[in-house]
């Protein structure tokens, strides 16, 4: 958000915390980009505020809750109750005190994964597919006015990975579920009381390897019954879908661009021949 977004988004999570008669004597801003994330203190309660016009919060609010329910590794909600205040809608979480410690090993974090899925097959709530997801970033890369400086030839290059894996995916014949959508390191915390997700905006149904995709290389060795061509595929896809996010005028994820140019290069050495990739590495 831009600053004078992140003010008034800050005076919508501290008017909903006060709602509730918590104290808040200050708002410190832990992550700023299409959300805004605050720890209000002294209460030491986590906010999550959104424009309105996301429409996200009580989807998450939702499966958050239903996860809970199921014993699934997920952060708590402060309240099960989304706050409208003005054009932000507001969540409250419990916050947890970040733990000093390497990142969370590849067993650990299939062994989180793995539980958070098992919760998920039990979880009936409408969501989107995961395809829905793509045909937003497929979407973003036709529209010239959206993109101006994504050049015409990657424009084609990348419109083109997006169809192709998104058909090699689609058609794999593999077991679809509910999912995170987007499990990376940044959306599993690591805890006094282990890892536990959070960031639910993003579930959708696919194959279990779409979610893969997203975590570290090796996580994957200690999840079982693992597609690995289908994850290769799953990874490609999602690293040509976060490309073209990072190419949106609107994008707000930091150095966003430089990472888009960086992307793009990936993608194509990922599908270069592979004399070529290493005449040209």
């Amino acid at each position: 958000m831009q600053e004078y977004e992140a003010q008034r988004a800050t005076q919508a999570a501290i008017s909903s915390a006060a709602s509730l008669g918590l104290t808040v004597h200050d708002a410190a801003v832990l992550h700023n980009s299409n959300k805004l994330t605050l720890r209000l203190q002294p209460c030491d309660v986590l906010a999550r505020v959104a424009p309105v016009t996301s429409r996200c919060a009580q989807f998450e609010v939702d499966v958050a809750q239903r996860l809970a329910e199921a014993g699934s590794p997920v952060a708590a909600l402060h309240v099960p109750e989304v706050f409208v205040r003005g054009d932000y809608e507001v969540t409250l979480w419990a916050y947890y005190e970040p733990v000093t410690s390497p990142a969370i090993p590849h067993a650990d974090y299939a062994a989180a994964l793995a539980s958070l899925h098992a919760g998920m097959r039990r979880v009936d709530l409408p969501s989107p597919h995961f395809t829905d997801r793509v045909a937003e970033a497929r979407t973003l890369v036709a529209d010239h006015v959206r993109t101006p400086e994504l050049a015409d030839a990657d424009r084609v290059f990348l419109a083109g990975m997006v169809d192709r894996l998104r058909r090699a995916v689609s058609e794999s014949g593999r077991p679809e579920q509910f999912l995170h959508g987007e499990p990376h390191p940044g959306n599993l915390l690591p805890t006094g009381t282990g890892p536990l997700f959070i960031d639910f905006e993003t579930c959708c149904r696919g194959p279990i390897e779409f979610d893969l995709a997203h975590a570290p290389d090796g996580v994957e060795d200690h999840y079982p019954g693992i597609d690995h061509q289908l994850l290769r595929d799953c990874r490609t896809l999602v690293l040509a879908m976060i490309t073209a996010w990072r190419w949106d005028r609107d994008d707000q994820f930091p150095d966003g661009r430089r990472l888009g140019i960086e992307w793009l290069s990936e993608l194509r050495k990922a599908t270069a021949p592979s004399g070529q990739a290493r005449a040209s590495s």
